[in-house]
């Protein structure tokens, strides 16, 4: 993966970040200095995920449109009296599926897990159940009006789990939770997810916008994935919208002590509290591999949107 030269791959960025007009593509790298860190060596449960929320479902008829604030969540909290008032059941009952779909991706960002949220629908009787994984937003969990930093890292969580797609594929998920506390991992985790993906940050609640940042290098030419609203390639990320791709986290984001993941993103003048995600090598794709992938398209060349090697000749 990444054969193009480092100064090639730096040269198309800095061409992208003049004609793309993104705000501050300038700025270092910095690391955060802070004793509220994991030993890789010794954190007791990693915590990995299944993304596979449509960005449909992060649209107009999900949530891009302010839906976590009218739908009554915001102000009620996440819990049987969030769930009980009629903006909620209003916006459910719009779309219950994407509904359903989104609200099993905010459970598993919210609550911790081993606890569950169940929903019975007053129109339709419907019952469902979501199940907590991630534990971001212990106070929203518990029924309290959503602080800043969960609306922020809640956010960010839902737009890690998004793909164009809409299809599953297991991503590691690091960073802090609403109260700084870290999202456990460990070293077998990180060889395991070895591809350093992205960084998410942004606010939903607010209308402020979702935003994605490359964590890894660019992807070469003949490669793609289905995460390519996280990992982009620059080719086809106006498909992940309201996710909006804005260049590299090292321009924007802080690092933790153990350069692991990132504790704050700062974007249009505004600081985030961001997650970081990290992917499996064989969830990244290439032209020549002989399995016409999901990403890739028939074609007489060797990128791929145009994979003769694996899709063959357009008829």
């Amino acid at each position: 993966m990444h054969t193009s030269p480092p100064s090639l791959r730096f040269a198309c960025w800095m061409s992208l970040c003049f004609t793309t007009a993104l705000v501050g593509c300038g700025g270092p790298l910095t690391t955060e200095d802070s004793s509220d860190v994991v030993d890789v060596g010794q954190a007791s449960q990693a915590l990995l995920s299944t993304n596979g929320l449509s960005t449909n479902g992060l649209s107009t008829n999900g949530l891009s449109t302010n839906g976590l604030s009218t739908n009554g969540l915001s102000t009620n909290g996440l819990s049987t009296n969030g769930l009980s008032t009629n903006g909620f059941s209003a916006w459910f009952t719009a779309d219950p599926a994407v509904a359903d779909m989104v609200m099993r991706y905010v459970v598993q960002c919210s609550l911790a897990a081993g606890k569950e949220l169940a929903y019975q629908s007053p129109s339709t009787g419907a019952h469902y159940t979501w199940t907590g994984s991630l534990g971001l937003a212990p106070g929203w969990a518990g029924g309290a009006p959503a602080t800043a930093a969960e609306q922020q890292v809640v956010s960010a969580c839902l737009a890690a789990h998004a793909n164009k797609y809409g299809v599953h594929v297991n991503i590691s998920v690091l960073g802090r939770d609403a109260v700084g506390g870290t999202v456990p991992f460990t070293t077998g985790e990180l060889s395991t997810y070895s591809e350093r993906e992205a960084c998410f940050f942004g606010n939903l609640f607010t209308g402020e916008g979702l935003f994605a940042a490359n964590d890894g290098a660019y992807l070469d030419y003949d490669e793609s994935t289905v995460r390519t609203c996280g990992l982009s390639s620059w080719s086809d990320t106006a498909a992940c919208l309201p996710l909006t791709h804005v260049g590299a986290c090292r321009y924007y984001c802080t690092l933790d002590t153990t350069r692991t993941y990132y504790t704050r993103c700062t974007y249009n003048g505004v600081a985030y509290r961001p997650v970081t995600t990290r992917m499996q090598p064989q969830d990244i794709y290439r032209c020549g591999d002989g399995v016409c992938q999901l990403t890739e398209k028939c074609g007489s060349s060797n990128t791929a949107l145009s994979c003769a090697a694996d899709c063959g000749a357009c008829p």
